[in-house]
C-alpha cells in the first residue's frame, strides 16, 4: 500500500516544518488526535506513541500506534516508523519544498503487508484509503489553515 496527500500551504516553511514536527502538540491543533506521548525522547530522533480517531459521522474509531520519528530540517523532511500498532513497519516521509506557491507539502506512506494476498487486498483497500489518506488530509488540512490563519493575522 502506497499513498500520497499534498497540499500547498501559503505560508513560511520553517512554520509548517514547527507544527508538523511537534507531533507532541497535535492534540492541541488537530481535532482529530486524541494524545501523542514521548516514550523515548532526543533532538533529532524520539519514539513516540500516537492516538487519533477516524470519524464516520457519529462512529468514531480510535486508531494507535507507536512510531520512531526522525527530524531532518536541513533536508525539509520529517520521518516516521510505525514500531508498533496494526501499521507496524509502515515507512511515512513528509517533504517540504518552498515554492513561489507556497510550501508543498507532502505526506507519503508506504506499509508492505506481512501477509501477502490477504493482507494486500486489506491494506489497499481499507488501511491506505479508508484511514490513511483520510487522516493525513485531514491533518494538512488543519495545518493548511492555521498556517493561513497566522499569516494573514
Amino acid at each position: 500500500m502506497t499513498t500520497t496527500n499534498e497540499i500547498t500551504i501559503d505560508g513560511p516553511l520553517e512554520r509548517v516544518f514547527a507544527l508538523a514536527s511537534r507531533v507532541e502538540a497535535w492534540p492541541e491543533i488537530l481535532p482529530h488526535y486524541r494524545a501523542v506521548d514521548v516514550l523515548e525522547p532526543g533532538e533529532r530522533s524520539r519514539l513516540v506513541s500516537m492516538h487519533c480517531v477516524r470519524d464516520f459521522g457519529p462512529l468514531p474509531f480510535p486508531c494507535r500506534w507507536r512510531a520512531k520519528q526522525e527530524l531532518r530540517p536541513e533536508e525539509g523532511k520529517i520521518l516516521f516508523e510505525h514500531v508498533g500498532g496494526p501499521t507496524r513497519g509502515m515507512r511515512v516521509e513528509w517533504r517540504l519544498e518552498s515554492t513561489p506557491q507556497g510550501v508543498r507539502t507532502v505526506i507519503w506512506h508506504e506499509l508492505v503487508p506481512r501477509v501477502p494476498l490477504v493482507g494486500r487486498a486489506y491494506t489497499d483497500w481499507v488501511v491506505g484509503p479508508v484511514f490513511v489518506h483520510a487522516i493525513a488530509g485531514r491533518t494538512l488540512a488543519t495545518i493548511k489553515a492555521l498556517v493561513e490563519r497566522e499569516v494573514r493575522s
